[in-house]
C-alpha cells in the first residue's frame, strides 16, 4: 500500500511552476524519482529532496500539477499548508505578469502587504 498522498492543485503551467519554486528559492529536481516509505517510489516532474530521504515533488496528472508526499516524513520549514499556500501565491504573481505581460502590460511595482497579500500595479497605454 502506498504512504504517498496527492494533493490537487491549480498549477498548470510547467515554466510558470518551476519560475515560482526557483523564486522562492526551493531547490527541485527535474522528472526523477521521489523516495517514500519503506523503498516505495513516485515518478515525478520536479521533486524536492528532504534530508531525511522522503522526498515531495509536484507530478502532471494529466490536467494539473500535483503534490505528492508521504505526510507523515514532511520536513520543510513550513507546514503541507503553509507550503502549498506560498507555491499558490508566487504562481499566482508569476502567471499574472507572464499573461498580462503578454497582452502589453507593463509591471510597475509589487508590494507585500502585511496580511500577507501581494499588491501588484500594471500599466497599459493606448
Amino acid at each position: 500500500m502506498s504512504h504517498f498522498t496527492k494533493i490537487k492543485t491549480k498549477l498548470y503551467d510547467r515554466d510558470t511552476l518551476e519560475k515560482s519554486l526557483a523564486d522562492l528559492n526551493i531547490v527541485w529536481e527535474s522528472a526523477t524519482a521521489l523516495r517514500g516509505f519503506n523503498g516505495q517510489d513516485q515518478s515525478a516532474e520536479f521533486v524536492i529532496r528532504q534530508d531525511n530521504n522522503y522526498d515531495i515533488g509536484f507530478k502532471w496528472n494529466g490536467s494539473e500539477y500535483e503534490l505528492v508526499a508521504d505526510l507523515m516524513f514532511w520536513a520543510q520549514e513550513y507546514s503541507v499548508n503553509k507550503f502549498i499556500n506560498q507555491v499558490n501565491q508566487r504562481y499566482a504573481f508569476n502567471l499574472i505578469t507572464k499573461v498580462t505581460a503578454e497582452q502589453d502590460f507593463q509591471f510597475v511595482e509589487s508590494e507585500n502587504k502585511e496580511d500577507g497579500s501581494v499588491r501588484l500595479l500594471l500599466r497599459k497605454f493606448n
